[in-house]
């Protein structure tokens, strides 16, 4: 259980406080209500460049690290489709550190062509490092654009087109930041030994004096509606045939997430899943075979990754999967199969709340969420899923007309070899 305390500032800033007195460590995280799908389709990867752009520096402090690092502090981020996340861990004694820097940079990033093009060349290593060289590396940008057709989930984080950010000018990226990274688009968390009066004061103090100039809006949500099976081959130089499977599923405020994600679990968490049990150590179909949520705030993905063995055909290795998933239904997780996967996740929730760094997270996540209350509610959550629930899942998302198939394919060349 998290105890928590929440205030909104003047100018907009919400500000989440947790007292942990058995740590001498603060975290402090800030999350902007800006992701991926908070782009234009033509000018992608923007929300991912700012997580670089960030530690640019400012006019005051041209250098975000070294000062933070000289108070003994740590510090890193993360963008997804929803929301980008920056944190900083800090003795408590100096939390002012991290505070005056995070201010600093809400109220003025030194956005300059210097800066902007430093970055540019290192967001497009990174694309082509993680996109482009790397096996697979390009399966998001597939899956994403065949699942989430006309709806901002349709490109990865790390940009649709490589080219939306070499060719980013100065004035657009200083438009996204005065649009997106101020106050009333954010949310601070404080997690650590400070009373939550004190965190309050402390917030105020670097952050209340910062005005807000615009204001950010949201993309209305589109819905998904996927009423047959799509399908795209791709022809790769990859070492072996792979294939992922893409079914739509509630976002994350919906309760039926907490049974699709068991769901995930009973097929393929661990070696007594479904999955590793049947088609991976019993007929031996598969090298590997996993299945996870997205867990998205907008309508998600149950993502199936199959990598069959040699031999073993695309077609033949799709039907022992839905073979296995039909199997849910028929013979539906039994007490103790369930009560297996719903351990190791409370238990995982559990030993996370541990952790100060862990906790402001997630408060900013669920604050996001607008639902702050549901941080505490998890557990319970989890545990209130049955097995009629996981097949009720089972056969309300995991049909093929509910199905985006993309196939990897090797070429000759790599399959001669």
């Amino acid at each position: 259980m998290i105890h928590y305390d929440k205030r909104i500032l003047d100018n907009g800033l919400t500000v989440v406080a947790e007292q942990d007195t058995t740590t001498n460590m603060c975290a402090v995280n800030v999350l902007y209500k800006v992701g991926s799908r908070d782009e234009e389709a033509d000018r992608t990867g923007f929300a991912h460049l700012f997580e670089h752009l960030m530690f640019c520096g400012t006019h005051q402090v041209p250098d975000f690290d070294t000062p933070l690092q000289n108070a003994g502090g740590e510090n890193n981020a993360f963008t997804n489709t929803d929301y980008t996340n920056f944190y900083d861990l800090v003795p408590a004694k100096n939390i002012e550190v991290a505070l005056w820097l995070e201010a600093d940079r809400m109220m003025g990033l030194d956005i300059n062509q210097k800066s902007l093009s430093v970055q540019q060349k290192v967001v497009i290593e990174e694309f082509k490092e993680v996109c482009l060289n790397k096996p697979y590396g390009d399966s998001w940008h597939h899956l994403a654009a065949l699942a989430y057709q006309d709806h901002a989930y349709s490109w990865p984080t790390i940009g649709k087109n490589i080219d939306h950010i070499a060719n980013a000018h100065l004035s657009e990226v200083r438009s996204f930041y005065d649009h997106h990274y101020h106050p009333s688009n954010a949310i601070l968390t404080v997690s650590g030994p400070l009373a939550v009066d004190s965190v309050f004061r402390l917030a105020e103090k670097w952050f209340g004096k910062i005005k807000v100039d615009s204001y950010s809006v949201s993309k209305p949500s589109v819905d998904v509606n996927q009423e047959e099976e799509r399908f795209t081959g791709v022809d790769a130089d990859v070492p072996s045939p792979l294939f992922l499977l893409g079914y739509h599923m509630p976002g994350r405020n919906s309760q039926a997430y907490y049974a699709c994600d068991l769901l995930s679990d009973v097929l393929a968490n661990g070696k007594s899943s479904r999955f590793y049990t049947s088609l991976i150590r019993g007929k031996q179909l598969f090298s590997s075979l996993d299945c996870y949520v997205t867990g998205t705030f907008e309508p998600g993905l149950i993502i199936i990754e199959g990598r069959p063995m040699p031999g073993v055909s695309i077609q033949e290795a799709l039907e022992a999967v839905q073979h296995e998933i039909q199997t849910v239904v028929d013979d539906p997780p039994a007490d103790r199969e369930l009560q297996k996967v719903k351990n190791k996740v409370i238990s995982s929730l559990a030993i996370s709340d541990l952790n100060v760094l862990n906790k402001a997270i997630s408060m900013a996540y669920f604050e996001w969420l607008d639902s702050l209350d549901l941080m505490n509610q998890q557990e319970r959550l989890y545990e209130q899923v049955t097995a009629e629930d996981i097949v009720d899942m089972t056969r309300s998302y995991l049909r093929a007309s509910n199905r985006s198939i993309v196939e990897y394919r090797p070429t000759a060349e790599v399959s001669a070899v």
